[in-house]
């Protein structure tokens, strides 16, 4: 699935976000078999979920910034909390993911002086900074208007030819604007549309 960009859809409540969690190590896997980015999902134990969640990015449909840093400070948040230490190679990638979702002019800027869209470009630069090989978007244009959405979905689905992006979404238009590969999630059974 590398290079892959999936949908991933289903009603409320039908488990999207706890696969969503599942995935990146916050519910445990009960049922089945799981594997992604090489860890066992069935066998993950609580000491290796900092390791896959380096391999995996995650953006979130409330962007989860810290309010009280600017954009650069919360990339450096999470640099400095996945171990990276020479200062060279910090602002290199800070730079580059920066540039890569546009944001390369804001990084002074804090959350609350930044549109929603903007918001999301910070959360997106934040998944990326570890170059994870996954990419897990929970409804990240949910809080979005049409517009601002359309270039999320865009800037997503151009990182595909680096990274897999799996996407939980209810946005019906952009699905069909933007048609790609969908999983279906319903009671709590996952399958190829």
């Amino acid at each position: 699935m590398h290079g892959d960009f999936a949908y991933l859809i289903g009603r409320t409540g039908s488990g999207k976000s706890s696969l969503l969690k599942t995935l990146y190590g916050d519910l445990k896997l009960i049922y089945g078999e799981g594997s992604i980015a090489n860890f066992n999902l069935k066998t993950l134990k609580e000491k290796e979920i900092p390791y896959l969640r380096r391999k995996i990015g995650i953006v979130f449909q409330d962007f989860q910034l810290l309010e009280d840093r600017s954009v650069t400070e919360n990339l450096l948040f999470v640099m400095k909390a996945t171990d990276w230490t020479d200062k060279k190679k910090m602002k290199q990638r800070l730079s580059e993911v920066l540039d890569l979702v546009r944001m390369g002019t804001k990084g002074h800027k804090k959350p609350h002086q930044l549109s929603g869209g903007e918001q999301q470009r910070v959360a997106i630069a934040r998944a990326l900074i570890n170059n994870p090989e996954i990419i897990l978007a929970d409804e990240p244009t949910g809080n979005l208007d049409p517009e601002t959405s359309e270039e999320i979905i865009q800037l997503l689905q151009s990182i595909t030819s680096k990274k897999t992006v799996l996407m939980a979404s209810h946005d019906k238009y952009l699905m069909d604007k933007y048609p790609q590969r969908t999983i279906i999630c319903e009671r709590n059974n996952v399958f190829e549309k």
